[in-house]
């Protein structure tokens, strides 16, 4: 979705390893991490990095 939106030209953000050339030709900057924050976006993997981009969320929404 943030791919269609048009939202990723220079970001920084994390996903499925089969997503990737398509964030990439999006303009993003794919890296291989549990959980990507760039700014107020906020990206994970998998179902298993739940708990750590919950996480993330809620830092991101505090301002932390």
């Amino acid at each position: 979705m943030p791919a269609e939106a048009g939202i990723l030209k220079n970001r920084t953000v994390t996903s499925l390893f089969a997503i990737k050339d398509d964030l990439v030709n999006a303009g993003a900057r794919w890296v291989e991490q549990e959980v990507v924050v760039d700014d107020k976006l906020v990206t994970s993997r998998k179902p298993d990095d739940l708990l750590a981009f919950m996480r993330a969320v809620i830092a991101t929404a505090r301002g932390a």
